[in-house]
């Protein structure tokens, strides 16, 4: 497990990206994309959990064109109100992040230790660069937990060729009912797009400690994404 540096493909410089690889040393890449917290210790936990099932997992810093570094929590009003300045401004340069995950895409799979074939998947933040992802790049599939603000960009859906997941949380306050209605309008109809919705949670209920962690609606989710990566990089 350690810190890798990627150039970025406009010229701007390079960013760094955590990287877990499994023990066999090989295997299919995960691109994992952050939450508005950084590049922080939930996201390599994931990275490392995704190595230990037997995946090369790459969290790109994406907001390091702001800020490098950055890994906050969720424990602190001062820390949300860092991960919420951070988000509206990265919001503005939302096309430069989906271009550096493309770039980490390209890494992962120029790795010798990689199998050709790399998924993403986020949260949050993370779960609408997922679905951008998956209509902008060559991902062989997408995992998106609670997008927001992606019913503002639907058009951009017939771009999505590769099999993609968006787990939506019923009760999620950054995703009301309009929104979801027209998420399901939209994407159900794509033959690669599954939609899943968990009644009774609320935005986050994948992130282990946090405080709408739902361990039934986790579990679920979490077994359908593994599902979706053992059938499409595998």
């Amino acid at each position: 497990m350690t810190d890798i540096s990627i150039s970025a493909s406009d010229g701007g410089g390079e960013f760094t990206a955590y990287c877990a690889e499994p023990a066999s040393g090989s295997g299919p890449g995960i691109v994992v994309l952050q939450e508005i917290f950084g590049v922080n210790q939930v996201i390599r936990d994931l990275c490392d959990g995704f190595a230990a099932n037997g995946y090369i997992a790459v969290a790109p810093d994406l907001f390091w064109r702001i800020e490098p570094g950055v890994s906050l929590t969720d424990k602190s009003q001062k820390e949300w109100d860092k991960a919420f300045e951070l988000m509206n401004n990265f919001l503005p340069h939302f096309d430069k992040g989906v271009s550096d995950i493309a770039t980490t895409i390209s890494h992962v799979r120029s790795m010798k230790e990689c199998s050709n074939k790399v998924g993403t998947v986020g949260y949050c933040l993370g779960g609408s660069l997922a679905y951008a992802a998956a209509c902008h790049t060559d991902a062989d599939a997408c995992a998106g937990y609670y997008p927001v603000q992606i019913e503002d960009s639907l058009d951009l859906s017939s771009g999505i060729k590769n099999p993609t997941i968006l787990h939506i949380a019923e009760n999620d306050s950054f995703c009301p009912p309009e929104a979801q209605d027209k998420i399901k309008e939209a994407l159900e109809p794509n033959e690669y797009v599954t939609l899943y919705s968990y009644s009774g949670v609320d935005h986050a209920f994948a992130r282990a400690g946090g405080d709408n962690f739902d361990v039934n609606a986790a579990t679920t989710a979490n077994e359908r994404t593994a599902a979706l990566f053992a059938s499409n990089l595998k």
